[in-house]
């Protein structure tokens, strides 16, 4: 067996609308198509003695055991691996259990589709699965836990914290989208102008002066002490020459921590003499150049979590431990206490496991044990210096029995401090009780706290303080920080549809980023060049913080490779639907391109619109999957699916008396005539037509006035500038040059039918093989242009896309030869060379046509060949 790739996907995709993370791996099964699993001896054994657990799996026969009865009767590799790489995430702590495994189009090649909660994990589990499946087949043994505990690690490398996930997940509860922005924790909540961010718990609105101030243990003392709050006496110092006065001055027992610590780190707790002391300054010294020294305060561990200046959560806090049995090493002990369902790798689960480290034999030493030691009943040994859940601590929820008093004590020290989001730890023997009545104090100030022990605590209540956060960033209600999406897919049109809709939304103000197959703009700067139609270009547009409404091309390629780079959009467009790229990553009909550019309109918001062309079966099939509201628009005002919509009072867009009208129910309104409208040529450029009908429709569904509409169509003139390599007119003293991207037999009718409306005394071709088509794909483009050209030029691209020079040639040749065996052909590879050669050659009033799916290096040239005519040159050079 054989895996040719592995994709990721992230977004709403071919294998599904609503299960976004999933991984497509395309397998070969090799000579393992001929083997099902009931002809291969002892499998069906080996598997379930591998997999126990994979009895709860149902498959297709909807029962436990199911699948193991699937691999009774007979089922093929791919199907069983797909079920492996599910269950050994499951196994691994990551429970998910979405998959299918679907034919790709050539024997014994499939599409295996699996859900994942980690991208790096699903990855892995794609190509350990088939490892194991091809273990089990040879009957070798294979160390599965070696796997399930990469994948762990993997997993904790990769996964947001539990804080910063808590966040995340409250905001997607509430429709906001977000976006992950580096690889640790700094996420982004909204799109474009209206975003919002955080790192951990740090928000994009929570003060830098606090969190200095809080990170700087010595000055938020200070300011505690300035405004009476209880904090014990202490010292900072940074010579060891200063550690034994300092020591006199706080008293025994004391507390030793570095100035700028975090996590525990550097923290050495009760200490009663020098000698320890002396050892606490010295690890304190490491982790920071200042040193506190610090009355240790008796009692018990407790966090107050202040969010937006109120008290939304208490935990009281005991450290990692075990309780002696009198019978049991401390080792022995630590085992028990990790049996415990709850406790898990990192934070996979509610608790962490405990680990016997270096710290951990420390403080065993200091009180005379080792891990091998038998500790008394009913004596309770501390085995970290800290009550940090990630070190293996427990959390009880106190919340509700917190006095008063320290209620607004907390309250207060978050403005004292100008911690929008912080954790107060408080030393007490009762928080039920105020501070000055215990003796207790307030140990620290926390910026950034964690949320773990308030979701999720060992005992009481869970308490979402996620939400608190998320109120505070987007207090109005229902505000979800979305900024306007119209996303346009399609065959062809995609790009002058996208351009003409960024357009019309700058025109009435927006900031506007949008995508193409050309490149990303923002407003009018590109700044991203190349093909950009998907997932990173949207992602691109939608994180730039001064865009309030993006403009989204989205081509098949990005949509099969990883899935849209956003949830849901406002306005989802689909051209038409014409064959194309057939034969690649598995679409092999133009019912299952359909499918792929169906995509776009299920993901609609439902109070959004679905802008699909009437004329095309296949697109105006796509209404049926939809759950927001349908526009048509239609070359034919009487197109009986448009006046069944107007019937119904919807919303359609048509050409009529050559006007560009839009009709709600059976209302017209006039938008201008088409003749008038730059970009069509004077009306000669039928599909440009197309396009601003789904264009126009577009606005009006968002609400922009007619008359702006009709601003902005008569100020989007076709040219290099805003259509580049879309019907580019060049007129030279004694020739046109034409320049269109009309890269496949759908975009090549289009062309010729405009070309026909062109007064010329002899057509040029200038024609390209595209690699990654079929044969027979390639043949048409080659018979069309024998019906559109006098005379062809074959060149190619710089990408050959897998094919050779000679067969891409061979291939349009045949084409052309199939129409008119008699038909000149010239063949020059080069593009530039190929341009040169025709216009030196032009006969007078000549149209050279150069279909190219590269623009900017052909525009270049040929405006270089203008400037050059400018100055008077007869004989045009590169």
């Amino acid at each position: 067996m054989r895996i040719r790739e592995i994709n990721a996907m992230r977004g709403p995709n071919y294998w599904s609308i609503r299960r976004h993370k999933l991984i497509v791996m395309v397998l070969d099964l090799e000579e393992m198509e001929e083997r099902p699993s009931n002809s291969i001896e002892g499998f069906r054994d080996r598997l379930e003695a591998m997999f126990p657990s994979m009895y709860s799996h149902r498959c297709s026969v909807g029962t436990p055991g199911g699948f193991f009865q699937r691999v009774e009767e007979g089922t093929w590799m791919g199907h069983i691996i797909e079920h492996i790489a599910l269950e050994i995430q499951t196994l691994a702590g990551m429970d998910t259990g979405f998959g299918r495994t679907r034919d790709y189009g050539e024997k014994g090649v499939y599409n295996v589709v699996f859900s994942y909660i980690e991208e790096s994990v699903g990855r892995y589990a794609a190509k350990a699965a088939v490892a194991i499946c091809q273990a089990l087949i040879d009957g070798k043994e294979y160390d599965l836990e070696e796997d399930i505990q990469r994948m762990r690690e993997l997993r904790e490398a990769e996964r947001l914290g539990p804080s910063t996930g808590s966040i995340v997940e409250e905001a997607a509860s509430r429709g906001i989208p977000w976006i992950r922005l580096n690889k640790y924790s700094l996420c982004q909540l909204g799109y474009g102008a209206n975003q919002k961010r955080i790192q951990a718990t740090v928000t994009s609105e929570t003060s830098s002066i606090g969190v200095e101030l809080a990170c700087d243990k010595e000055d938020t003392k200070f300011l505690l002490e300035q405004a009476e709050v209880e904090v014990p006496r202490g010292d900072i110092i940074r010579r060891e020459s200063s550690l034994e006065a300092a020591c006199k001055y706080v008293g025994y027992p004391l507390v030793v921590k570095p100035v700028g610590g975090n996590h525990g780190r550097g923290i050495t707790v009760n200490i009663k003499n020098y000698e320890d002391a002396l050892v606490a300054f010295r690890a304190a010294k490491e982790v920071s150049s200042s040193v506190i020294i610090e009355k240790f305060i008796t009692g018990e561990d407790y966090r107050l979590l202040v969010i937006n200046y109120k008290l939304v959560a208490a935990a009281k806090r005991t450290p990692a431990h075990v309780v002696g049995d009198g019978k049991s090493t401390v080792k022995q002990l630590v085992d028990k206490v990790n049996e415990d369902p709850r406790r898990g790798y990192g934070h996979e689960n509610v608790l962490t496991q405990i680990t016997i480290n270096d710290l951990t034999k420390t403080i065993m030493a200091s009180k005379g044990y080792t891990e091998d030691s038998v500790i008394p009943e009913g004596e309770r040994l501390i085995l970290k210096d800290t009550a940090n859940l990630s070190t293996g601590g427990t959390a009880e929820d106190v919340t509700d029995i917190v006095h008063p008093d320290n209620v607004e004590m907390a309250e207060r020290i978050s403005r004292i401090i100008d911690l929008d989001i912080c954790g107060i730890d408080i030393m007490t023997t009762d928080i039920s009780k105020p501070l000055q009545e215990t003796g207790g104090a307030v140990l620290e100030v926390n910026a950034g706290p964690g949320f773990r022990m308030h979701l999720a605590p060992t005992t009481g209540l869970p308490r979402n303080v996620a939400a608190p956060v998320v109120d505070k960033l987007f207090p109005k209600k229902g505000d979800t920080g979305r900024i306007p999406i119209i996303a346009i897919t399609g065959t062809n049109g995609k790009t002058t549809t996208s351009r003409l809709i960024a357009h019309i939304a700058k025109m009435n103000g927006y900031r506007v980023g949008y995508t193409t197959s050309d490149g990303v703009y923002i407003q009018n700067r590109l700044l991203m060049k190349g093909d950009c139609t998907g997932p990173a270009s949207a992602e691109f547009v939608l994180k730039d913080p001064t865009v309030n409404f993006a403009v989204l091309e989205c081509a098949r390629g990005g949509l099969l490779r990883a899935g849209l780079g956003f949830h849901y959009c406002d306005v989802g467009i689909v051209t038409n639907v014409e064959a194309d790229h057939l034969g690649l990553k598995g679409i092999h009909t133009v019912e299952q391109l359909a499918k792929v550019k169906g995509v776009i309109p299920e993901t609609v918001l439902p109070d959004g619109y679905t802008i699909l062309n009437a004329d095309d079966d296949l697109v105006y099939d796509m209404r049926r999957t939809v759950s927001c509201n349908v526009a048509l628009f239609s070359m034919d005002e009487d197109n009986p699916r448009i006046q069944a919509l107007q019937r119904l009072g919807g919303i359609t867009a048509v050409f009529e008396n050559g006007f560009i009208t839009i009709c709600r129910g059976v209302w017209k309104m006039r938008i201008m005539k088409v003749e008038q409208i730059p970009l069509t040529y004077g009306g000669r450029a039928t599909f440009m037509i197309k396009n601003v009908l789904a264009a126009v429709l577009a606005a009006h569904v968002r609400g922009i006035s007619n008359q702006d509409i009709k601003a902005a169509l008569e100020t989007f003139i076709p040219s290099a500038s805003q259509t580049p390599g879309r019907l580019n007119l060049f007129q030279f003293e004694n020739f046109k040059v034409l320049l269109d991207y009309a890269h496949n037999p759908a975009g090549m009718k289009a062309l010729k039918e405009f070309i026909e409306t062109i007064e010329c005394s002899k057509t040029v071709g200038i024609i390209a093989g595209v690699g990654d088509r079929r044969v027979e794909d390639n043949n048409e483009m080659g018979s069309l242009a024998a019906e559109m050209f006098d005379e062809i030029i074959i060149r190619q691209d710089k990408n050959l896309r897998g094919k050779t020079e000679e067969e891409l040639i061979k291939m349009l040749d045949d084409g052309i030869k199939m129409k008119d065996p008699k038909k000149k052909t010239t063949i020059i590879p080069s593009e530039r060379e190929a341009i040169t050669h025709a216009v030196n050659q032009a006969e007078k009033d000549s149209l050279i046509v150069l279909c190219s799916d590269v623009i900017p290096d052909a525009l270049e040239l040929v405006k270089k060949f203008k400037e050059q005519e400018s100055q008077g040159a007869k004989v045009f050079s590169y």
